[in-house]
């Protein structure tokens, strides 16, 4: 469908996706003015300056994980994420600076104690619906297909590939509305989330094809040993077993949609960049010459002419 016929776009971005990709691509070599390591935010700069140049969006929100330890999941169930090592501080420090550099931008930043990242873009998108938006998520994530809905897509910006709801079960082999389902059945080991023991992938795609949901699917446990799948009679025994487990995991890989968003602006529309801010952070984390203008010129501060030769 033609752009122009489509609402406006909201662009929600999955920092800290890229974030975590800078900081493992690109060598620690730079410092910044007080000598940590600053791989992370160039990388993210650079990132972020070539998706404002290439849309230039009116309407764009930024979400942080601030959660990765503190989030409401870990009381529902304290393994979540477990398997995951605590970010060095040199990480930590550098998340500071990407929040702080989006801010400058004029940018606006969800971060929340609670709520995961996936949330806030979640709760964003639901509250730019009320504004006539459309969304456009940042991420290469799973989880998130589950938010498309008409007209929103999803953008792995790293492999330039863009997908609606429409094709989602193409690339996860289950609807949109059913990654949750999905995820609660097979489990999901990123999260440290183990599902329903025996239901793999295929199994979760092929039992959600034919029940439509979870719920359905838990109602007639007794009509599952009659699937031609492998091991259905096995399966059914664990669904029955495992029944409540199934429906915490769900509870864990739902995205929620009401996390706090006070204090943003309507709409999330791009607010005017803060100069001064902006220098002191090119400053401090010693942008080379050319990402000073690029940054300029995306903030509207400055002509984004610059020489090829000169270092980033």
């Amino acid at each position: 469908m033609n752009n122009a016929l489509l609402p406006p776009p909201l662009y929600l971005v999955d920092a800290s996706l890229y974030v975590f990709r800078a900081w493992h691509s690109i060598p620690d070599e730079s410092q910044d003015a007080q000598g940590w390591p600053v791989n992370a935010v160039h990388g993210f700069a650079r990132f972020l300056l070539d998706l404002l140049e290439r849309e230039r969006p009116r309407h764009i929100a930024v979400a942080f994980d601030e959660a990765l330890d503190s989030c409401f999941r870990h009381a529902l169930y304290p393994p979540y994420k477990a398997n995951r090592d605590p970010a060095p501080d040199a990480l930590r420090r550098q998340f500071a600076h990407c929040k702080a550099l989006c801010a400058a931008l004029g940018l606006e930043v969800l971060a929340d104690r609670d709520y995961e990242a996936d949330d806030l873009i979640g709760s964003a998108l639901q509250a730019g619906r009320g504004h006539a938006l459309r969304g456009v998520i940042v991420s290469a994530d799973k989880d998130l297909s589950q938010l498309l809905c008409e007209h929103d897509e999803q953008w792995d910006y790293g492999r330039n590939q863009r997908w609606g709801a429409a094709g989602v079960k193409a690339r996860h082999g289950v609807h949109a509305h059913q990654i949750a389902d999905y995820l609660a059945l097979c489990g999901d080991a990123v999260d440290n989330i183990p599902g329903v023991t025996g239901i793999g992938a295929k199994s979760a795609a092929v039992l959600l094809a034919h029940f439509g949901s979870l719920d359905v699917l838990l109602e007639r446990i007794d009509e599952v040993p009659f699937l031609r799948l492998r091991g259905a009679a096995t399966m059914a025994t664990r669904l029955r077993e495992q029944r409540e487990q199934a429906l915490l995991f769900r509870q864990l890989t739902t995205i929620a949609l009401d996390a706090p968003l006070a204090g943003t602006q309507p709409a999330f529309v791009r607010a005017t960049a803060d100069a001064d801010m902006l220098g002191g952070l090119c400053d401090a984390l010693r942008f080379g010459p050319l990402t000073r203008r690029r940054l300029l010129a995306a903030a509207g501060l400055e002509s984004p002419s610059a020489s090829v030769n000169e270092s980033a």
